[in-house]
């Protein structure tokens, strides 16, 4: 064997304590059995010392995984048949599967030998958690074997508990690893430190002090936190501390947080704001290198540049100017610049700003030339202004076009017109903040709402975070709330809070590590996952881990930090996006069952290997991803941190994305929401007042609508007839009003632009009177080179001479296979036709007997996108 280095210090208290393990003496986390152990022959059982516990379970290593060594039994004195030889590189390991009959306090105690003179220290995870560095000492023979031992939480059932080399002369010789339960679940998590106060504030360091936490079995390390990133760590018995990493010039909301050695988190202590003052720098940055453009449309140019450098180590954000005038503000390298003519030049500059304010002089200028009108691709442009609003963190359409908001700290939900009308509906009952990321999060409207007028939210309570049912029948919210799903742990941050109904009709949640990043391997926390349950709360029986029972059952994927965004391509695939902690934000394409790595892997950083990588990352001070929207399979995303929205397409084979475009960059702050319209476009949220629990007093917030150049959506998606305009009156010889008779009316002439990837179409003609929506009629698999209907179909269940295409409305008998019109017996009454483009060319579950409302269902799940065509009636038989 190669010889190695020399030994390092076995883990003392204070790093032990950062890594939230229980010490079992006052200074090492791992403890060396004094003197070496009697030796056997080779391949005999060496004497162990005292019987076992009956609790202790022996894993040999040579049963385990291994990854860069080798089973060997050329040293005598190893139990079992043999040994695990590390390879000498850094990153060698080996993984017991450990079954622990109780969750709860665990020693695992290694045996091993090392016979150089050098220390051969490993990392030690459990099911992807990172629980520290674990010395090897030498032991002065290879056949002189000793222990060491280290205290971890494991849950009960399997855990994969890995010892990874971390120099480059691998790991000791491993003989096998005992479990002794040693101590029940700690339940209970410390009291929150009090008291925080900043001093000595300088331009890139500032001193921090907090009185103690307190809990039942102790604190072992503090977490000094800003904006749920960590500043820096320090042991349980600390109470003060300097974080000197931070940047000159800069606002910042900071607070203290104490764990236990179970891994529970307080709540957040008060929370400290300042600014840290300018330095003495007045260097200005270099100057942007290379600008270029890398990308047009007819209303865009994208454009990118190379870093800039600061003596400084910072560069604050990048200005794009058109020519004297500022149009984008970034943190990226890259930006996309909207809004722009068809046909037109346009040049364009950059200057990067340091922390200081000091500015570059500008870089090489591109000028760029716009596409001719048409193939606008998924670039938007700004429409127009909805409303302001107080941090609107969720948009959920109702079927008339109307949209409900949830507004985070005023704990309301809004009705917002798409003309900018906006009533106050009514307060979430129980709903609180965290002065932080929590309080009145997601918000998703039944698909049965016509029938169940039931909504969904998901909010912050006194004890933890809660999907709860309201009803909301057109006019009044319920002033009471129904619990659906209870007990998700929360902080002041990471609380994720997306919920969404899928194409199946179950309704997901993401939900935040709450910050215990152990939350988010352990399938028996709801905590740091992607859920999936039946609008009444259970969970559906073909979930991945149904079978384990518990918790469990609601786990659809795991390993997340701080999810937030959801959103089902074309072929029903669910993607989303999450919040990194220090070096990556992620885009996933979410897989049944899947384990995306936190916290043994962010992003592509870290133990990656076996975890589920993501799509796309960015850097964390470039995005901040929250909500997301596809549209004819662009994917648009929500910049918090980036100030941004980012816009990809998901390429043919669906299991990527291509370019990312970064649109509106700097031009209406911390972005939150995105949610494609029922009429073709998009409405996006910005949050400017977020970062420190916001100002409910003031409306700085705003809504605003996306709109698509050549079309309603992507590729010119839109609805028409040539008997009526939209929102206009429908004709008399397409209502009751034709023959006084209700149904068997002659259809309208409709028309449309195709959507792209659309497989097949569908329409649905209902009454929306009142907020509501009273099926009519509904026509679907229309083929995909279909993009008109003639006036007046035949009637049956399969529609003459239109390819296969079906169709359903109210009634019965023959009115039940051809269009029903209008015929309100009333006053001026408002109807919808929807357009929707299919991902099937088929609607599968469909039958001549299906309900209205089930085709309706079927026809949503299988749609990508949809546009609507408005019409008017006061016909009556």
């Amino acid at each position: 064997m190669a010889p190695r280095p020399p030994w390092r210090a076995v883990l003392a208290g204070t790093a032990v304590a950062a890594l939230g393990l229980t010490a079992l003496t006052p200074v090492n986390a791992f403890a060396v059995t004094s003197g070496a152990e009697p030796q056997t022959p080779a391949g005999g059982q060496a004497p162990l010392g005292p019987p076992k516990a009956a609790a202790d379970t022996d894993y040999e290593s040579e049963n385990a995984t291994v990854v860069q060594g080798v089973v060997e039994s050329n040293h005598a004195g190893y139990s079992g048949t043999g040994f695990v030889n590390f390879d000498n590189v850094t990153g060698s390991y080996v993984e017991y599967s450990v079954n622990a009959a109780q969750a709860g306090t665990h020693t695992l105690t290694f045996r091993y030998a090392n016979g150089t003179a050098d220390n051969r220290p490993v990392k030690l995870t459990v099911d992807g958690g990172d629980k520290g560095t674990v010395d090897f000492p030498a032991t002065g023979a290879w056949t002189t074997w000793k222990t060491v031992t280290a205290t971890v939480q494991l849950t009960a059932g399997v855990n994969k508990v890995r010892t990874t080399a971390t120099t480059a002369n691998g790991g000791p010789n491993a003989d096998k690893l005992t479990d002794t339960f040693t101590a029940p679940v700690d339940p209970e998590p410390p009291t929150p430190p009090t008291n925080l106060k900043a001093s000595n504030i300088l331009a890139t360091a500032a001193t921090f002090t907090w009185t103690a936490a307190t809990d039942n079995v102790g604190v072992v390390r503090y977490e000094i936190n800003r904006g749920g990133n960590v500043l820096k760590t320090v042991d349980g018995n600390t109470t003060s501390a300097t974080v000197d990493n931070l940047t000159p010039n800069t606002a910042y909301d900071i607070s203290v947080g104490a764990y236990d050695a179970a891994g529970n988190p307080s709540q957040q202590s008060n929370v400290v704001t300042f600014t840290t003052p300018p330095s003495n720098d007045t260097t200005p940055p270099s100057v942007p290198g290379n600008l270029r453009s890398t990308g047009v449309t007819a209303n865009s140019v994208s454009l990118a540049w190379n870093a800039s450098t600061d003596d400084s180590g910072t560069i604050s954000g990048y200005d794009v100017y058109q020519g004297s005038t500022k149009v984008a503000t970034t943190t990226s390298l890259s930006t996309t610049i909207t809004d722009l003519d068809p046909n037109t030049s346009y040049t364009f500059t950059v200057k990067a700003r340091d922390p200081d304010g000091n500015t570059s002089a500008a870089s090489n200028a591109v000028t760029a030339k716009t596409s001719a009108p048409g193939g606008a691709g998924g670039i938007p442009e700004y429409d127009k202004d909805i409303a302001k609003v107080d941090l609107g963190w969720a948009v959920d359409f109702l079927p008339n076009g109307n949209a409900l908001v949830t507004e985070r700290d005023r704990f309301e939900v809004l009705l917002v017109t798409p003309s900018g009308q906006k009533t106050t509906l009514g307060k979430v009952p129980g709903a609180v903040g965290t002065n932080g990321e929590g309080g009145l999060l997601g918000l998703a409207i039944s698909p049965n709402w016509a029938s169940d007028h039931a909504i969904y939210l998901y909010h912050t309570a006194s004890g933890d975070n809660r999907i709860v049912k309201m009803t909301y029948d057109g006019s009044t919210l319920s002033s009471t709330s129904t619990p659906v799903l209870t007990g998700i742990a929360k902080n002041r941050y990471h609380n994720g809070g997306r919920i969404k109904f899928g194409p199946d009709g179950k309704l997901y949640a993401t939900v935040g590590d709450a910050k215990n990043s152990d939350n988010a391997q352990n399938k028996s926390s709801l905590n740091g996952k992607i859920l999936r349950l039946n609008p009444d709360g259970s969970a559906p029986s073909d979930n991945p881990f149904y079978a384990t029972g518990g918790n469990a059952r609601y786990v659809w994927s795991y390993g997340h930090r701080n999810p937030q965004g959801l959103a089902w391509d074309s072929r029903g695939q669910l993607w989303a996006a999450e919040f990194g902690e220090s070096s990556q934000d992620e885009l996933n394409l979410i897989q049944k069952g899947g384990n995306f790595g936190w916290p043994s892997c962010e992003g592509t950083q870290g133990s990656c290997s076996g975890y589920i990588a993501p799509k796309k990352t960015w850097p964390t001070s470039q995005a901040g991803p929250s909500g997301v929207e596809i549209v004819n399979d662009w994917i648009y995303i929500a910049g918090v941190t980036g100030e941004q929205l980012f816009a990809t397409q998901i390429n043919a084979a669906g299991t990527g994305v291509g370019t990312v475009s970064t649109l509106f960059s700097g031009r209406w702050g911390r972005l939150r929401s995105v949610t494609k319209t029922p009429d073709g476009g998009l409405w996006l949220t910005s949050t400017n007042n977020d970062k420190n629990g916001g100002t409910p007093s003031v409306l700085d917030n705003v809504i605003v609508r996306l709109k698509f150049p050549g079309g309603s959506t992507p590729g010119g998606f839109k609805l028409t007839s040539s008997a009526f305009a939209d929102n206009a009156t429908i004709p008399d010889k397409y209502t009751c009003a034709g023959d006084g008779t209700a149904g068997q009316d002659p259809s309208p002439p409709l028309a449309w632009g195709a959507a792209d990837g659309a497989k097949g179409y569908a329409i649905v003609f209902a009454d929306v009177a009142n907020s509501g929506n009273k099926l009519h009629w509904a026509i679907w698999d229309v083929p995909a080179a279909t993009k008109s209907l003639p006036e007046g179909l035949g009637a049956g269940y399969t529609v003459p001479n239109q390819g296969g295409a079906k169709q359903k409305a109210m009634g019965s008998g023959a009115n039940a296979q051809k269009f029903f019109g209008p015929c309100p017996g009333g006053s001026s009454h408002p109807y919808t036709f929807t357009l929707y483009a299919l991902n099937t060319a088929t609607v599968p579950g469909l039958t001549s007997s299906s309900t209205m409302a089930q085709i309706e269902t079927a026809i949503k799940g299988a749609s990508t996108a949809n546009v609507v065509l408005r019409g008017k009636s006061s016909a009556a038989a």
